[in-house]
């Protein structure tokens, strides 16, 4: 078994995280949570003239997206806006939190195998200063599971970059992003 952090260590009562301002939050804990996204929809449309019908498609897409992951104990979802005419968002992040407490909770570097039979990607364990991480990578995706302390469970920053793919200057801000979590 691999090290853990002391059972008595606090659990954190928050995290911050450094998201450029261009990214558009979306509070997925607030009930208000589709008025949020509408107003990111509506913006976009405006901003690209997308039909009706592509404007219907984003929402419906963007819109089953939060409500999927509302089910799940995702808390926020970022959407980079885009300034180009073909694509409305070029990188997502979505975040949620994963309990393990007591005798559920595996430590990254156990569970890392076993995430990695059932994944599809490069999985490693990294040390960011948030803690351990199990790292999941694809072409277009980023999956950080980051391992909270009093070792309650997992804070999941996933990443979506489906225009440039992670190999690419997007990918390396989602990297940064990442590497920038602190717990308060």
């Amino acid at each position: 078994m691999s090290a853990q952090p002391p059972p008595d260590t606090a659990p954190p009562e928050d995290y911050r995280l450094l998201v450029p301002r261009d990214w558009f939050r979306v509070d997925l804990t607030q009930e208000g949570w589709r008025p949020q996204l509408k107003k990111f929809v509506d913006q976009q449309a405006a901003r690209k003239k997308l039909s009706t019908q592509s404007r219907q498609g984003l929402w419906t897409s963007l819109r089953n997206t939060a409500e999927s992951s509302v089910a799940h104990g995702s808390l926020e979802f970022f959407l980079k806006a885009d300034a180009g005419l073909y694509s409305t968002t070029p990188a997502t992040l979505l975040i949620s939190l994963l309990p393990m407490p007591g005798d559920l909770y595996v430590s990254a570097r156990d569970w890392a195998p076993e995430l990695a039979k059932k994944r599809t990607g490069t999985v490693t364990v990294e040390g960011l200063t948030a803690g351990e991480t199990i790292r999941i990578a694809t072409a277009s995706t980023l999956d950080y599971y980051v391992e909270m302390p009093g070792r309650v469970g997992y804070l999941v920053l996933a990443f979506s970059v489906p225009l440039s793919g992670v190999e690419s200057p997007m990918g390396e801000l989602c990297e940064a992003i990442a590497s920038s979590l602190r717990w308060v």
